[in-house]
């Protein structure tokens, strides 16, 4: 498995197309699972892992690897499964997710499969809220789950969602009555990304609309945009990249091109690493990318676009 990931770089060409490729696996159940190979960094035999004082109980142990010290999560264990009790036999996954490297410990390694963002779909109704997964899909014939990794990874290590009172001294003052466009637009499809950003967002004086994917987030606009001018409501959008149905380049490129939207302020806010990602906001419109989840750094850039549009 050791060369599944040498042309990521060459698979580029497929976002802002709204299409994706998903590295599928398998934990100690049946179930089949996928991760967007762009999150992934290397895929390998476990090596031998180290156990450490005090690690979350879903942590297996450290792993050292390029000269790297790597958290390696038990991903059966993780999503309410029994923990994989011999990882010398399995693989772990090397991946990056919101500024941090980690590992994530599976049963077996499959292949990347190219796939279509509208073929991925949100969890079915009645899942609960408890459950980890963001998305489903059908690959030859088979139900394939997206987790939530990001709600795995907060409950392991939760982020500090708090504000710092430099930042909260430049929050806007709204007056009574004013006309200024004070709702942010949030679309994405992890409840935690959504809770965070949501938290942030309103701490600086902002009221937020949620949406749980681009085309949530798409029709609303365009809702919004038949009952009068849209920028008199709508101070900016916050998206996602990775969302079922439609991601977040093909949502900005969406609200670029239409003439009732094309003006809006689009921040896209994500957990995806790697160089590409600047190339995709200037080749899709987006007017700045964020990686996720910085409370600071996300609520500064909502007060600095919006004094940038007055």
């Amino acid at each position: 498995m050791s060369g599944i990931l040498d042309t990521v770089n060459q698979r580029t060409q497929l976002v802002g197309q709204n299409r994706l490729e998903l590295l599928t696996f398998r934990l100690m159940r049946k179930q089949r699972y996928g991760i967007n190979v762009f999150k992934v960094k290397e895929v390998l035999q476990c090596p031998k892992l180290t156990s450490m004082p005090n690690l979350h109980p879903l942590v297996k142990g450290v792993a050292h690897i390029r000269g790297q010290t790597i958290s390696v999560i038990d991903m059966s264990l993780a999503t309410g499964g029994l923990p994989i009790t011999d990882p010398e036999n399995r693989f772990i996954i090397i991946s990056e997710f919101n500024r941090s490297t980690q590992g994530f410990l599976v049963g077996s390694v499959e292949r990347i499969v190219n796939m279509h963002w509208e073929a991925i779909l949100p969890p079915p109704e009645g899942t609960g809220k408890s459950n980890y997964l963001t998305a489903v899909t059908e690959i030859e014939g088979e139900l394939v789950e997206i987790l939530d990794v990001e709600k795995i990874l907060n409950e392991i290590s939760p982020v500090n969602e708090a504000i710092s009172d430099e930042v909260l001294a430049q929050k806007p003052v709204f007056e009574e009555g004013g006309e200024e466009a004070n709702i942010v637009l949030v679309a994405d499809d992890s409840s935690v990304a959504r809770r965070q950003v949501k938290r942030a967002v309103e701490t600086i004086g902002y009221e937020v609309m949620l949406a749980h994917d681009g085309r949530d987030a798409l029709i609303k606009l365009q809702e919004l945009a038949q009952e009068g001018s849209i920028y008199d409501k709508i101070a900016l959008v916050i998206s996602d990249i990775e969302m079922p149905e439609m991601d977040g380049y093909t949502l900005t490129t969406e609200i670029k091109k239409d003439p009732n939207l094309k003006d809006l302020h689009v921040v896209l806010h994500s957990s995806l690493s790697g160089v590409f990602n600047e190339a995709m906001v200037k080749r899709v419109g987006a007017d700045a990318f964020i990686p996720k989840f910085d409370p600071d750094e996300l609520s500064a850039a909502v007060i600095n676009a919006v004094k940038g549009q007055e």
